[in-house]
């Protein structure tokens, strides 16, 4: 069973998640604090978690900033309505999508089908090769970690979607919009700012000099590519 997290202050909203994902056959925690959910996260390895920004003790974002610290886990972060510094600085500090408050369930759990759906397009043309290797970048498909001259870096679920995407796809340039469709989904309702933040992230972690990368680079006007 996939195992869940589902931290929010308001009982009403987890009990209805925890409802609903329970007759899809997940596993489902709930805390209702900051430091609640940092301590069973780090005494339990969740498939997934959902995370509101506004919490008593710690908050949304300092969880998920912490919880990069040692773990990729994937977060959906639960945003209020018509927030985007909450939504953008959610992707900063390194949560992996959104949903914005009140939001309709089946909707949830879309998105958590998505993301936890590992047999994605990004991966699809690597399941030949388990190993990936471009000059000093390894990418291990099936233990979805990735390797910079045998250091490991540590990556969200939607950054190694894009690079194992584009590395898969050299020279071929993806736009925002192409990019959303693939590793997101074609009924995913973001804007193509959530792209830019993750490729930012990305170069951050993989590029020894982001404003000039090695590995992804953009195409002024155009989007994103792999150079081989």
């Amino acid at each position: 069973m996939k195992q869940v997290l589902v931290v929010d202050d308001e009982k009403l909203i987890v009990k209805g998640i925890k409802f609903s994902l329970e007759q899809d056959d997940m596993e489902v925690d709930a805390a209702y604090d900051g430091e609640t959910a940092l301590s069973m996260i780090k005494e339990k390895e969740y498939d997934i978690i959902l995370l509101d920004i506004m919490l008593p003790g710690l908050t949304g974002l300092e969880i998920c900033q912490q919880v990069r610290e040692f773990s990729n886990v994937p977060i959906i972060m639960l945003t209020a309505k018509g927030d985007d510094m909450d939504k953008i600085l959610g992707l900063e500090y390194g949560a992996d999508d959104y949903i914005t408050k009140p939001f309709n369930i089946l909707e949830v759990k879309a998105r958590i089908k998505a993301i936890m759906r590992r047999g994605s397009k990004a991966g699809a043309k690597a399941e030949a090769s388990k190993t990936i290797e471009r000059g000093d970048l390894t990418i291990d498909v099936d233990g979805r970690r990735i390797y910079i001259s045998g250091k490991e870096i540590n990556l969200t679920a939607k950054e190694f979607d894009i690079l194992l995407l584009l590395v898969t796809n050299p020279n071929k340039v993806y736009s925002r919009e192409n990019l959303l469709e693939v590793v997101w989904g074609k009924d995913y309702i973001g804007d193509a700012r959530t792209v830019d933040v993750h490729v930012r992230r990305l170069r951050e972690k993989i590029e020894e000099n982001s404003s000039d990368p090695k590995y992804v680079h953009t195409k002024w006007g155009v989007g994103y590519f792999f150079r081989q």
